[in-house]
């Protein structure tokens, strides 16, 4: 059996738990594996820790709690400090650049791509760097396929908004850096 377990963490308003929504779609609705999802966010409305986890498996997921991740994807230096100790030896970093400037030296599948910049400057939407961020992650890992995660994020994005978040997942796909 197939299963793997991730944290996506960041600061609220970053979309971290979207995120996790959309990775947990694309894997039931478009994959036709297991998934579940939960998640945890402080008081604050911005500026906030939040965080989405997520189990990926090919039978039914029957224990729904991540304790140690074999991906971390962190678009905040408060997503490194949290759960970068809880990763798995071996597992995954899939890391914003803008947003990160240490990570503990017993990480070493890390993997980089400036998410924030991109959505700010290329794609002309600061909101979609957590949608930069799946493309990475999507790259990196074979965890879902491209077709279904870019499926169920144009089912997912707000209408007339399509175009901008595709344009975000192909940046991050094409962009990611490493390991």
């Amino acid at each position: 059996m197939t299963r793997t377990e991730l944290t996506i963490a960041g600061l609220g308003g970053q979309g971290s738990i979207l995120a996790g929504m959309m990775l947990g779609k694309a894997a039931v609705a478009y994959d036709g594996k297991f998934a579940t999802h939960t998640q945890a966010y402080s008081s604050e409305l911005r500026g906030g820790f939040a965080a989405a986890w997520v189990i990926i498996a090919d039978e039914p997921v029957e224990y729904p709690r991540v304790i140690h991740p074999d991906i971390l994807v962190a678009q905040a230096q408060d997503s490194i400090d949290r759960f970068a100790s809880s990763l798995k030896p071996g597992g995954i970093l899939i890391m914003d650049t803008d947003m990160i400037s240490n990570i503990p030296e017993s990480v070493n599948g890390v993997f980089r791509i400036p998410a924030t910049s991109i959505a700010r400057n290329e794609v002309n939407e600061p909101v979609t760097a957590n949608i930069v961020m799946l493309g990475a992650l999507c790259k990196c890992t074979d965890l879902v396929s491209r077709i279904a995660l870019e499926a169920a994020i144009q089912e997912m994005v707000p209408k007339g908004k399509t175009e901008k978040n595709m344009d975000a997942f192909r940046l991050g796909y094409e962009r990611v850096k490493g390991a």
